[in-house]
């Protein structure tokens, strides 16, 4: 009988030890085909980049065209200061600038790490009538001119405008970028700006 247990305890461990290395096996066959996948769905990344430095055009694009818009965004913010006494203005201005100016910092980032050209900080790169929101030149000298009441309706005009083209091209970012940290502030964006695009869209009436 003792004979017999010993049989059977080493007949067990043999089968174990045959399916954890079966295991292992199937393991490896599919995480090595997971990870040739990652390497070729990103033409634009180099070869060896890991998961977190993996990016495609659109994460490219995403960064260089989102800084330009932020800045205007932050500069639009400073422009509050000083053109008006409304607590609800100011307040949504220093919560932009406070969101946005991080941000522009993190794009500037990624496109260093990418071995992009840095994003351009004027405004010539945009498109001012593709839908991106972007304010002309002389959209921001009559803001820049206006105070009180009428700059509240004119600022919050605007950054409606603004944040509605933001939301676009964060969109298009979530459905064709590959960059996870890159999709994860497109979709923070989209939530933040659209919760600003109410509380303004409130204050206007």
């Amino acid at each position: 009988m003792r004979t017999k247990f010993v049989m059977s305890l080493a007949a067990a461990t043999m089968s174990a030890f045959l399916v954890v290395g079966c295991s292992d096996d199937s393991t490896d066959s599919p995480m090595d085909g997971h990870s040739m996948n990652v390497s070729s769905s990103a033409p634009s990344s180099t070869e060896g980049a890991s998961a977190s430095a993996k990016f495609n055009d659109a994460d490219v694009m995403f960064a260089q065209m989102m800084y330009p818009h932020h800045a205007q965004a932050v500069e639009m913010a400073a422009m509050a200061n000083g053109r008006t006494d409304n607590p609800e203005v100011l307040s949504l201005a220093s919560a932009i600038e406070a969101a946005q100016q991080p941000e522009m910092d993190q794009l500037t980032a990624w496109l260093t790490e990418w071995g992009q050209p840095a994003p351009a900080a004027g405004m010539g790169g945009m498109d001012h009538s593709s839908g991106s929101g972007m304010m002309t030149q002389e959209d921001m000298g009559g803001l820049m001119a206006a105070s009180g009441p009428e700059f509240d309706r004119q600022w919050l005009t605007m950054m409606i405008a603004h944040h509605r083209g933001a939301i676009e091209m964060a969109n298009t970012e979530i459905s064709d970028g590959s960059n996870l940290d890159a999709q994860q502030m497109a979709r923070a964006i989209v939530d933040t700006q659209q919760q600003e695009i109410e509380a303004m869209q409130r204050l206007l009436g």
